[in-house]
């Protein structure tokens, strides 16, 4: 059995290979995936692979899976042994990833299917898509404002007689009426916006596990979906902890001796989920009386404890979205729900929904 380390570019890719003794067996370097195809079938036994987690990382194992034994896709935050090298190039990167592989100390993140991770992407190309038009229309607000005009409340400014309006508007110098060409910007971002969430309500339709997410108060399509996609399998997570890391929905933690520091949340994993999520935890503590008896808890009665108790909420929600997936149980209120969860953003056992 081979141990294979690659270092995956875009130009070139680095190849180690250790036999059963650790040893270093073979090191090249291909431009090609074709080529590293033809190293990895020359060998004269079978091989397991390992490469960092990048962009395009499920192509490549799709590609290798057919070839190895095993393919390990390595969590580049996690590999310290990596990036804190004094002498970090493209050979010595190979060559550790094998001997983390020979060591079985390589960090493993979770891949996907083919058409999970075409689901994942319809979700962060919404995103994108809606980051660019609310700019822009952030831009057309600004242009109003510096013009000393206020749009009407009623039609809205940005519905088609909204638009028509802005078009028609005569503004006084030549500079605010070229800036006012971001409405084509406007216009053009909308319909692509409509054809990525005909595509997302499809593959919601065909999704369970989004009806069932829907059935929390203020949880729309868009977080259901979201949530279901990036947890993909809920049993691959050991417990709510896990969930609420994943999401980077924890704490920043500084512990030695008896002082332990927690800072700001991690921010790790997926960010439209977290911001998705946040939308939803404002939104359901105002209808569920159990995510409001949450949220006051947290609050504690202090203004200032405000987005600590709504961040608070959403991993709380994270944690009760994972359970629901993994037992196959809808929402249902109750007190207990509340009480059971514990009342900080740190990591506590899986709230009861069933």
């Amino acid at each position: 059995m081979f141990h294979v380390g690659l270092d995956i570019h875009t130009k070139h890719i680095a190849i180690c290979a250790l036999d059963e003794k650790g040893q270093v067996v073979h090191r090249s370097q291909v431009r090609t995936i074709q080529d590293l195809v033809r190293v990895l079938t020359g060998l004269p036994d079978r091989c397991e692979v390992c490469y960092e987690a990048s962009c395009g990382y499920g192509h490549f194992h799709d590609l290798l899976r057919p070839l190895a034994t095993r393919v390990l896709v390595a969590h580049p935050g996690q590999l310290r042994l990596i990036f804190r090298s004094k002498h970090k190039n493209d050979r010595n990167d190979a060559e550790r990833l094998a001997k983390l592989l020979y060591l079985g100390e390589a960090p493993a993140v979770h891949v996907p299917s083919l058409e999970v991770r075409t689901w994942r992407e319809l979700i962060n190309c919404r995103s994108q898509v809606i980051a660019k038009r609310t700019r822009a229309k952030n831009t057309v607000r600004a242009l109003l404002r510096s013009a000393g005009v206020t749009p009407p409340k009623n039609p809205g400014l940005w519905s088609k007689k909204g638009l028509a309006w802005l078009r028609q508007l005569e503004l006084p110098t030549a500079s605010q009426q070229l800036r006012r060409d971001l409405l084509e910007e406007i216009e053009g971002l909308i319909r692509p916006v409509r054809r990525v969430e005909q595509q997302l309500n499809r593959q919601a339709g065909q999704t369970g596990a989004v009806a069932r997410l829907r059935s929390i108060p203020g949880v729309g399509i868009r977080t259901a979906e979201a949530m279901a996609a990036f947890i993909d399998d809920p049993q691959r997570f050991g417990d709510a902890k896990a969930v609420g890391c994943y999401f980077g929905l924890v704490p920043c933690q500084d512990q030695s001796g008896d002082k332990n520091r927690l800072g700001h949340i991690t921010r790790e994993g997926a960010p439209v989920v977290r911001q998705l999520v946040a939308e939803a935890a404002w939104q359901a503590q105002r209808r569920s009386p159990t995510v409001r008896a949450y949220f006051e808890r947290v609050q504690r009665d202090d203004p200032q404890r405000k987005k600590i108790a709504l961040v608070a909420t959403a991993h709380y929600l994270v944690r009760v979205m994972w359970a629901m997936l993994k037992r196959g149980t809808d929402w249902q209120e109750g007190p207990a729900l509340a009480t059971a969860s514990g009342a900080a953003a740190g990591g506590d056992p899986a709230p009861e929904v069933d």
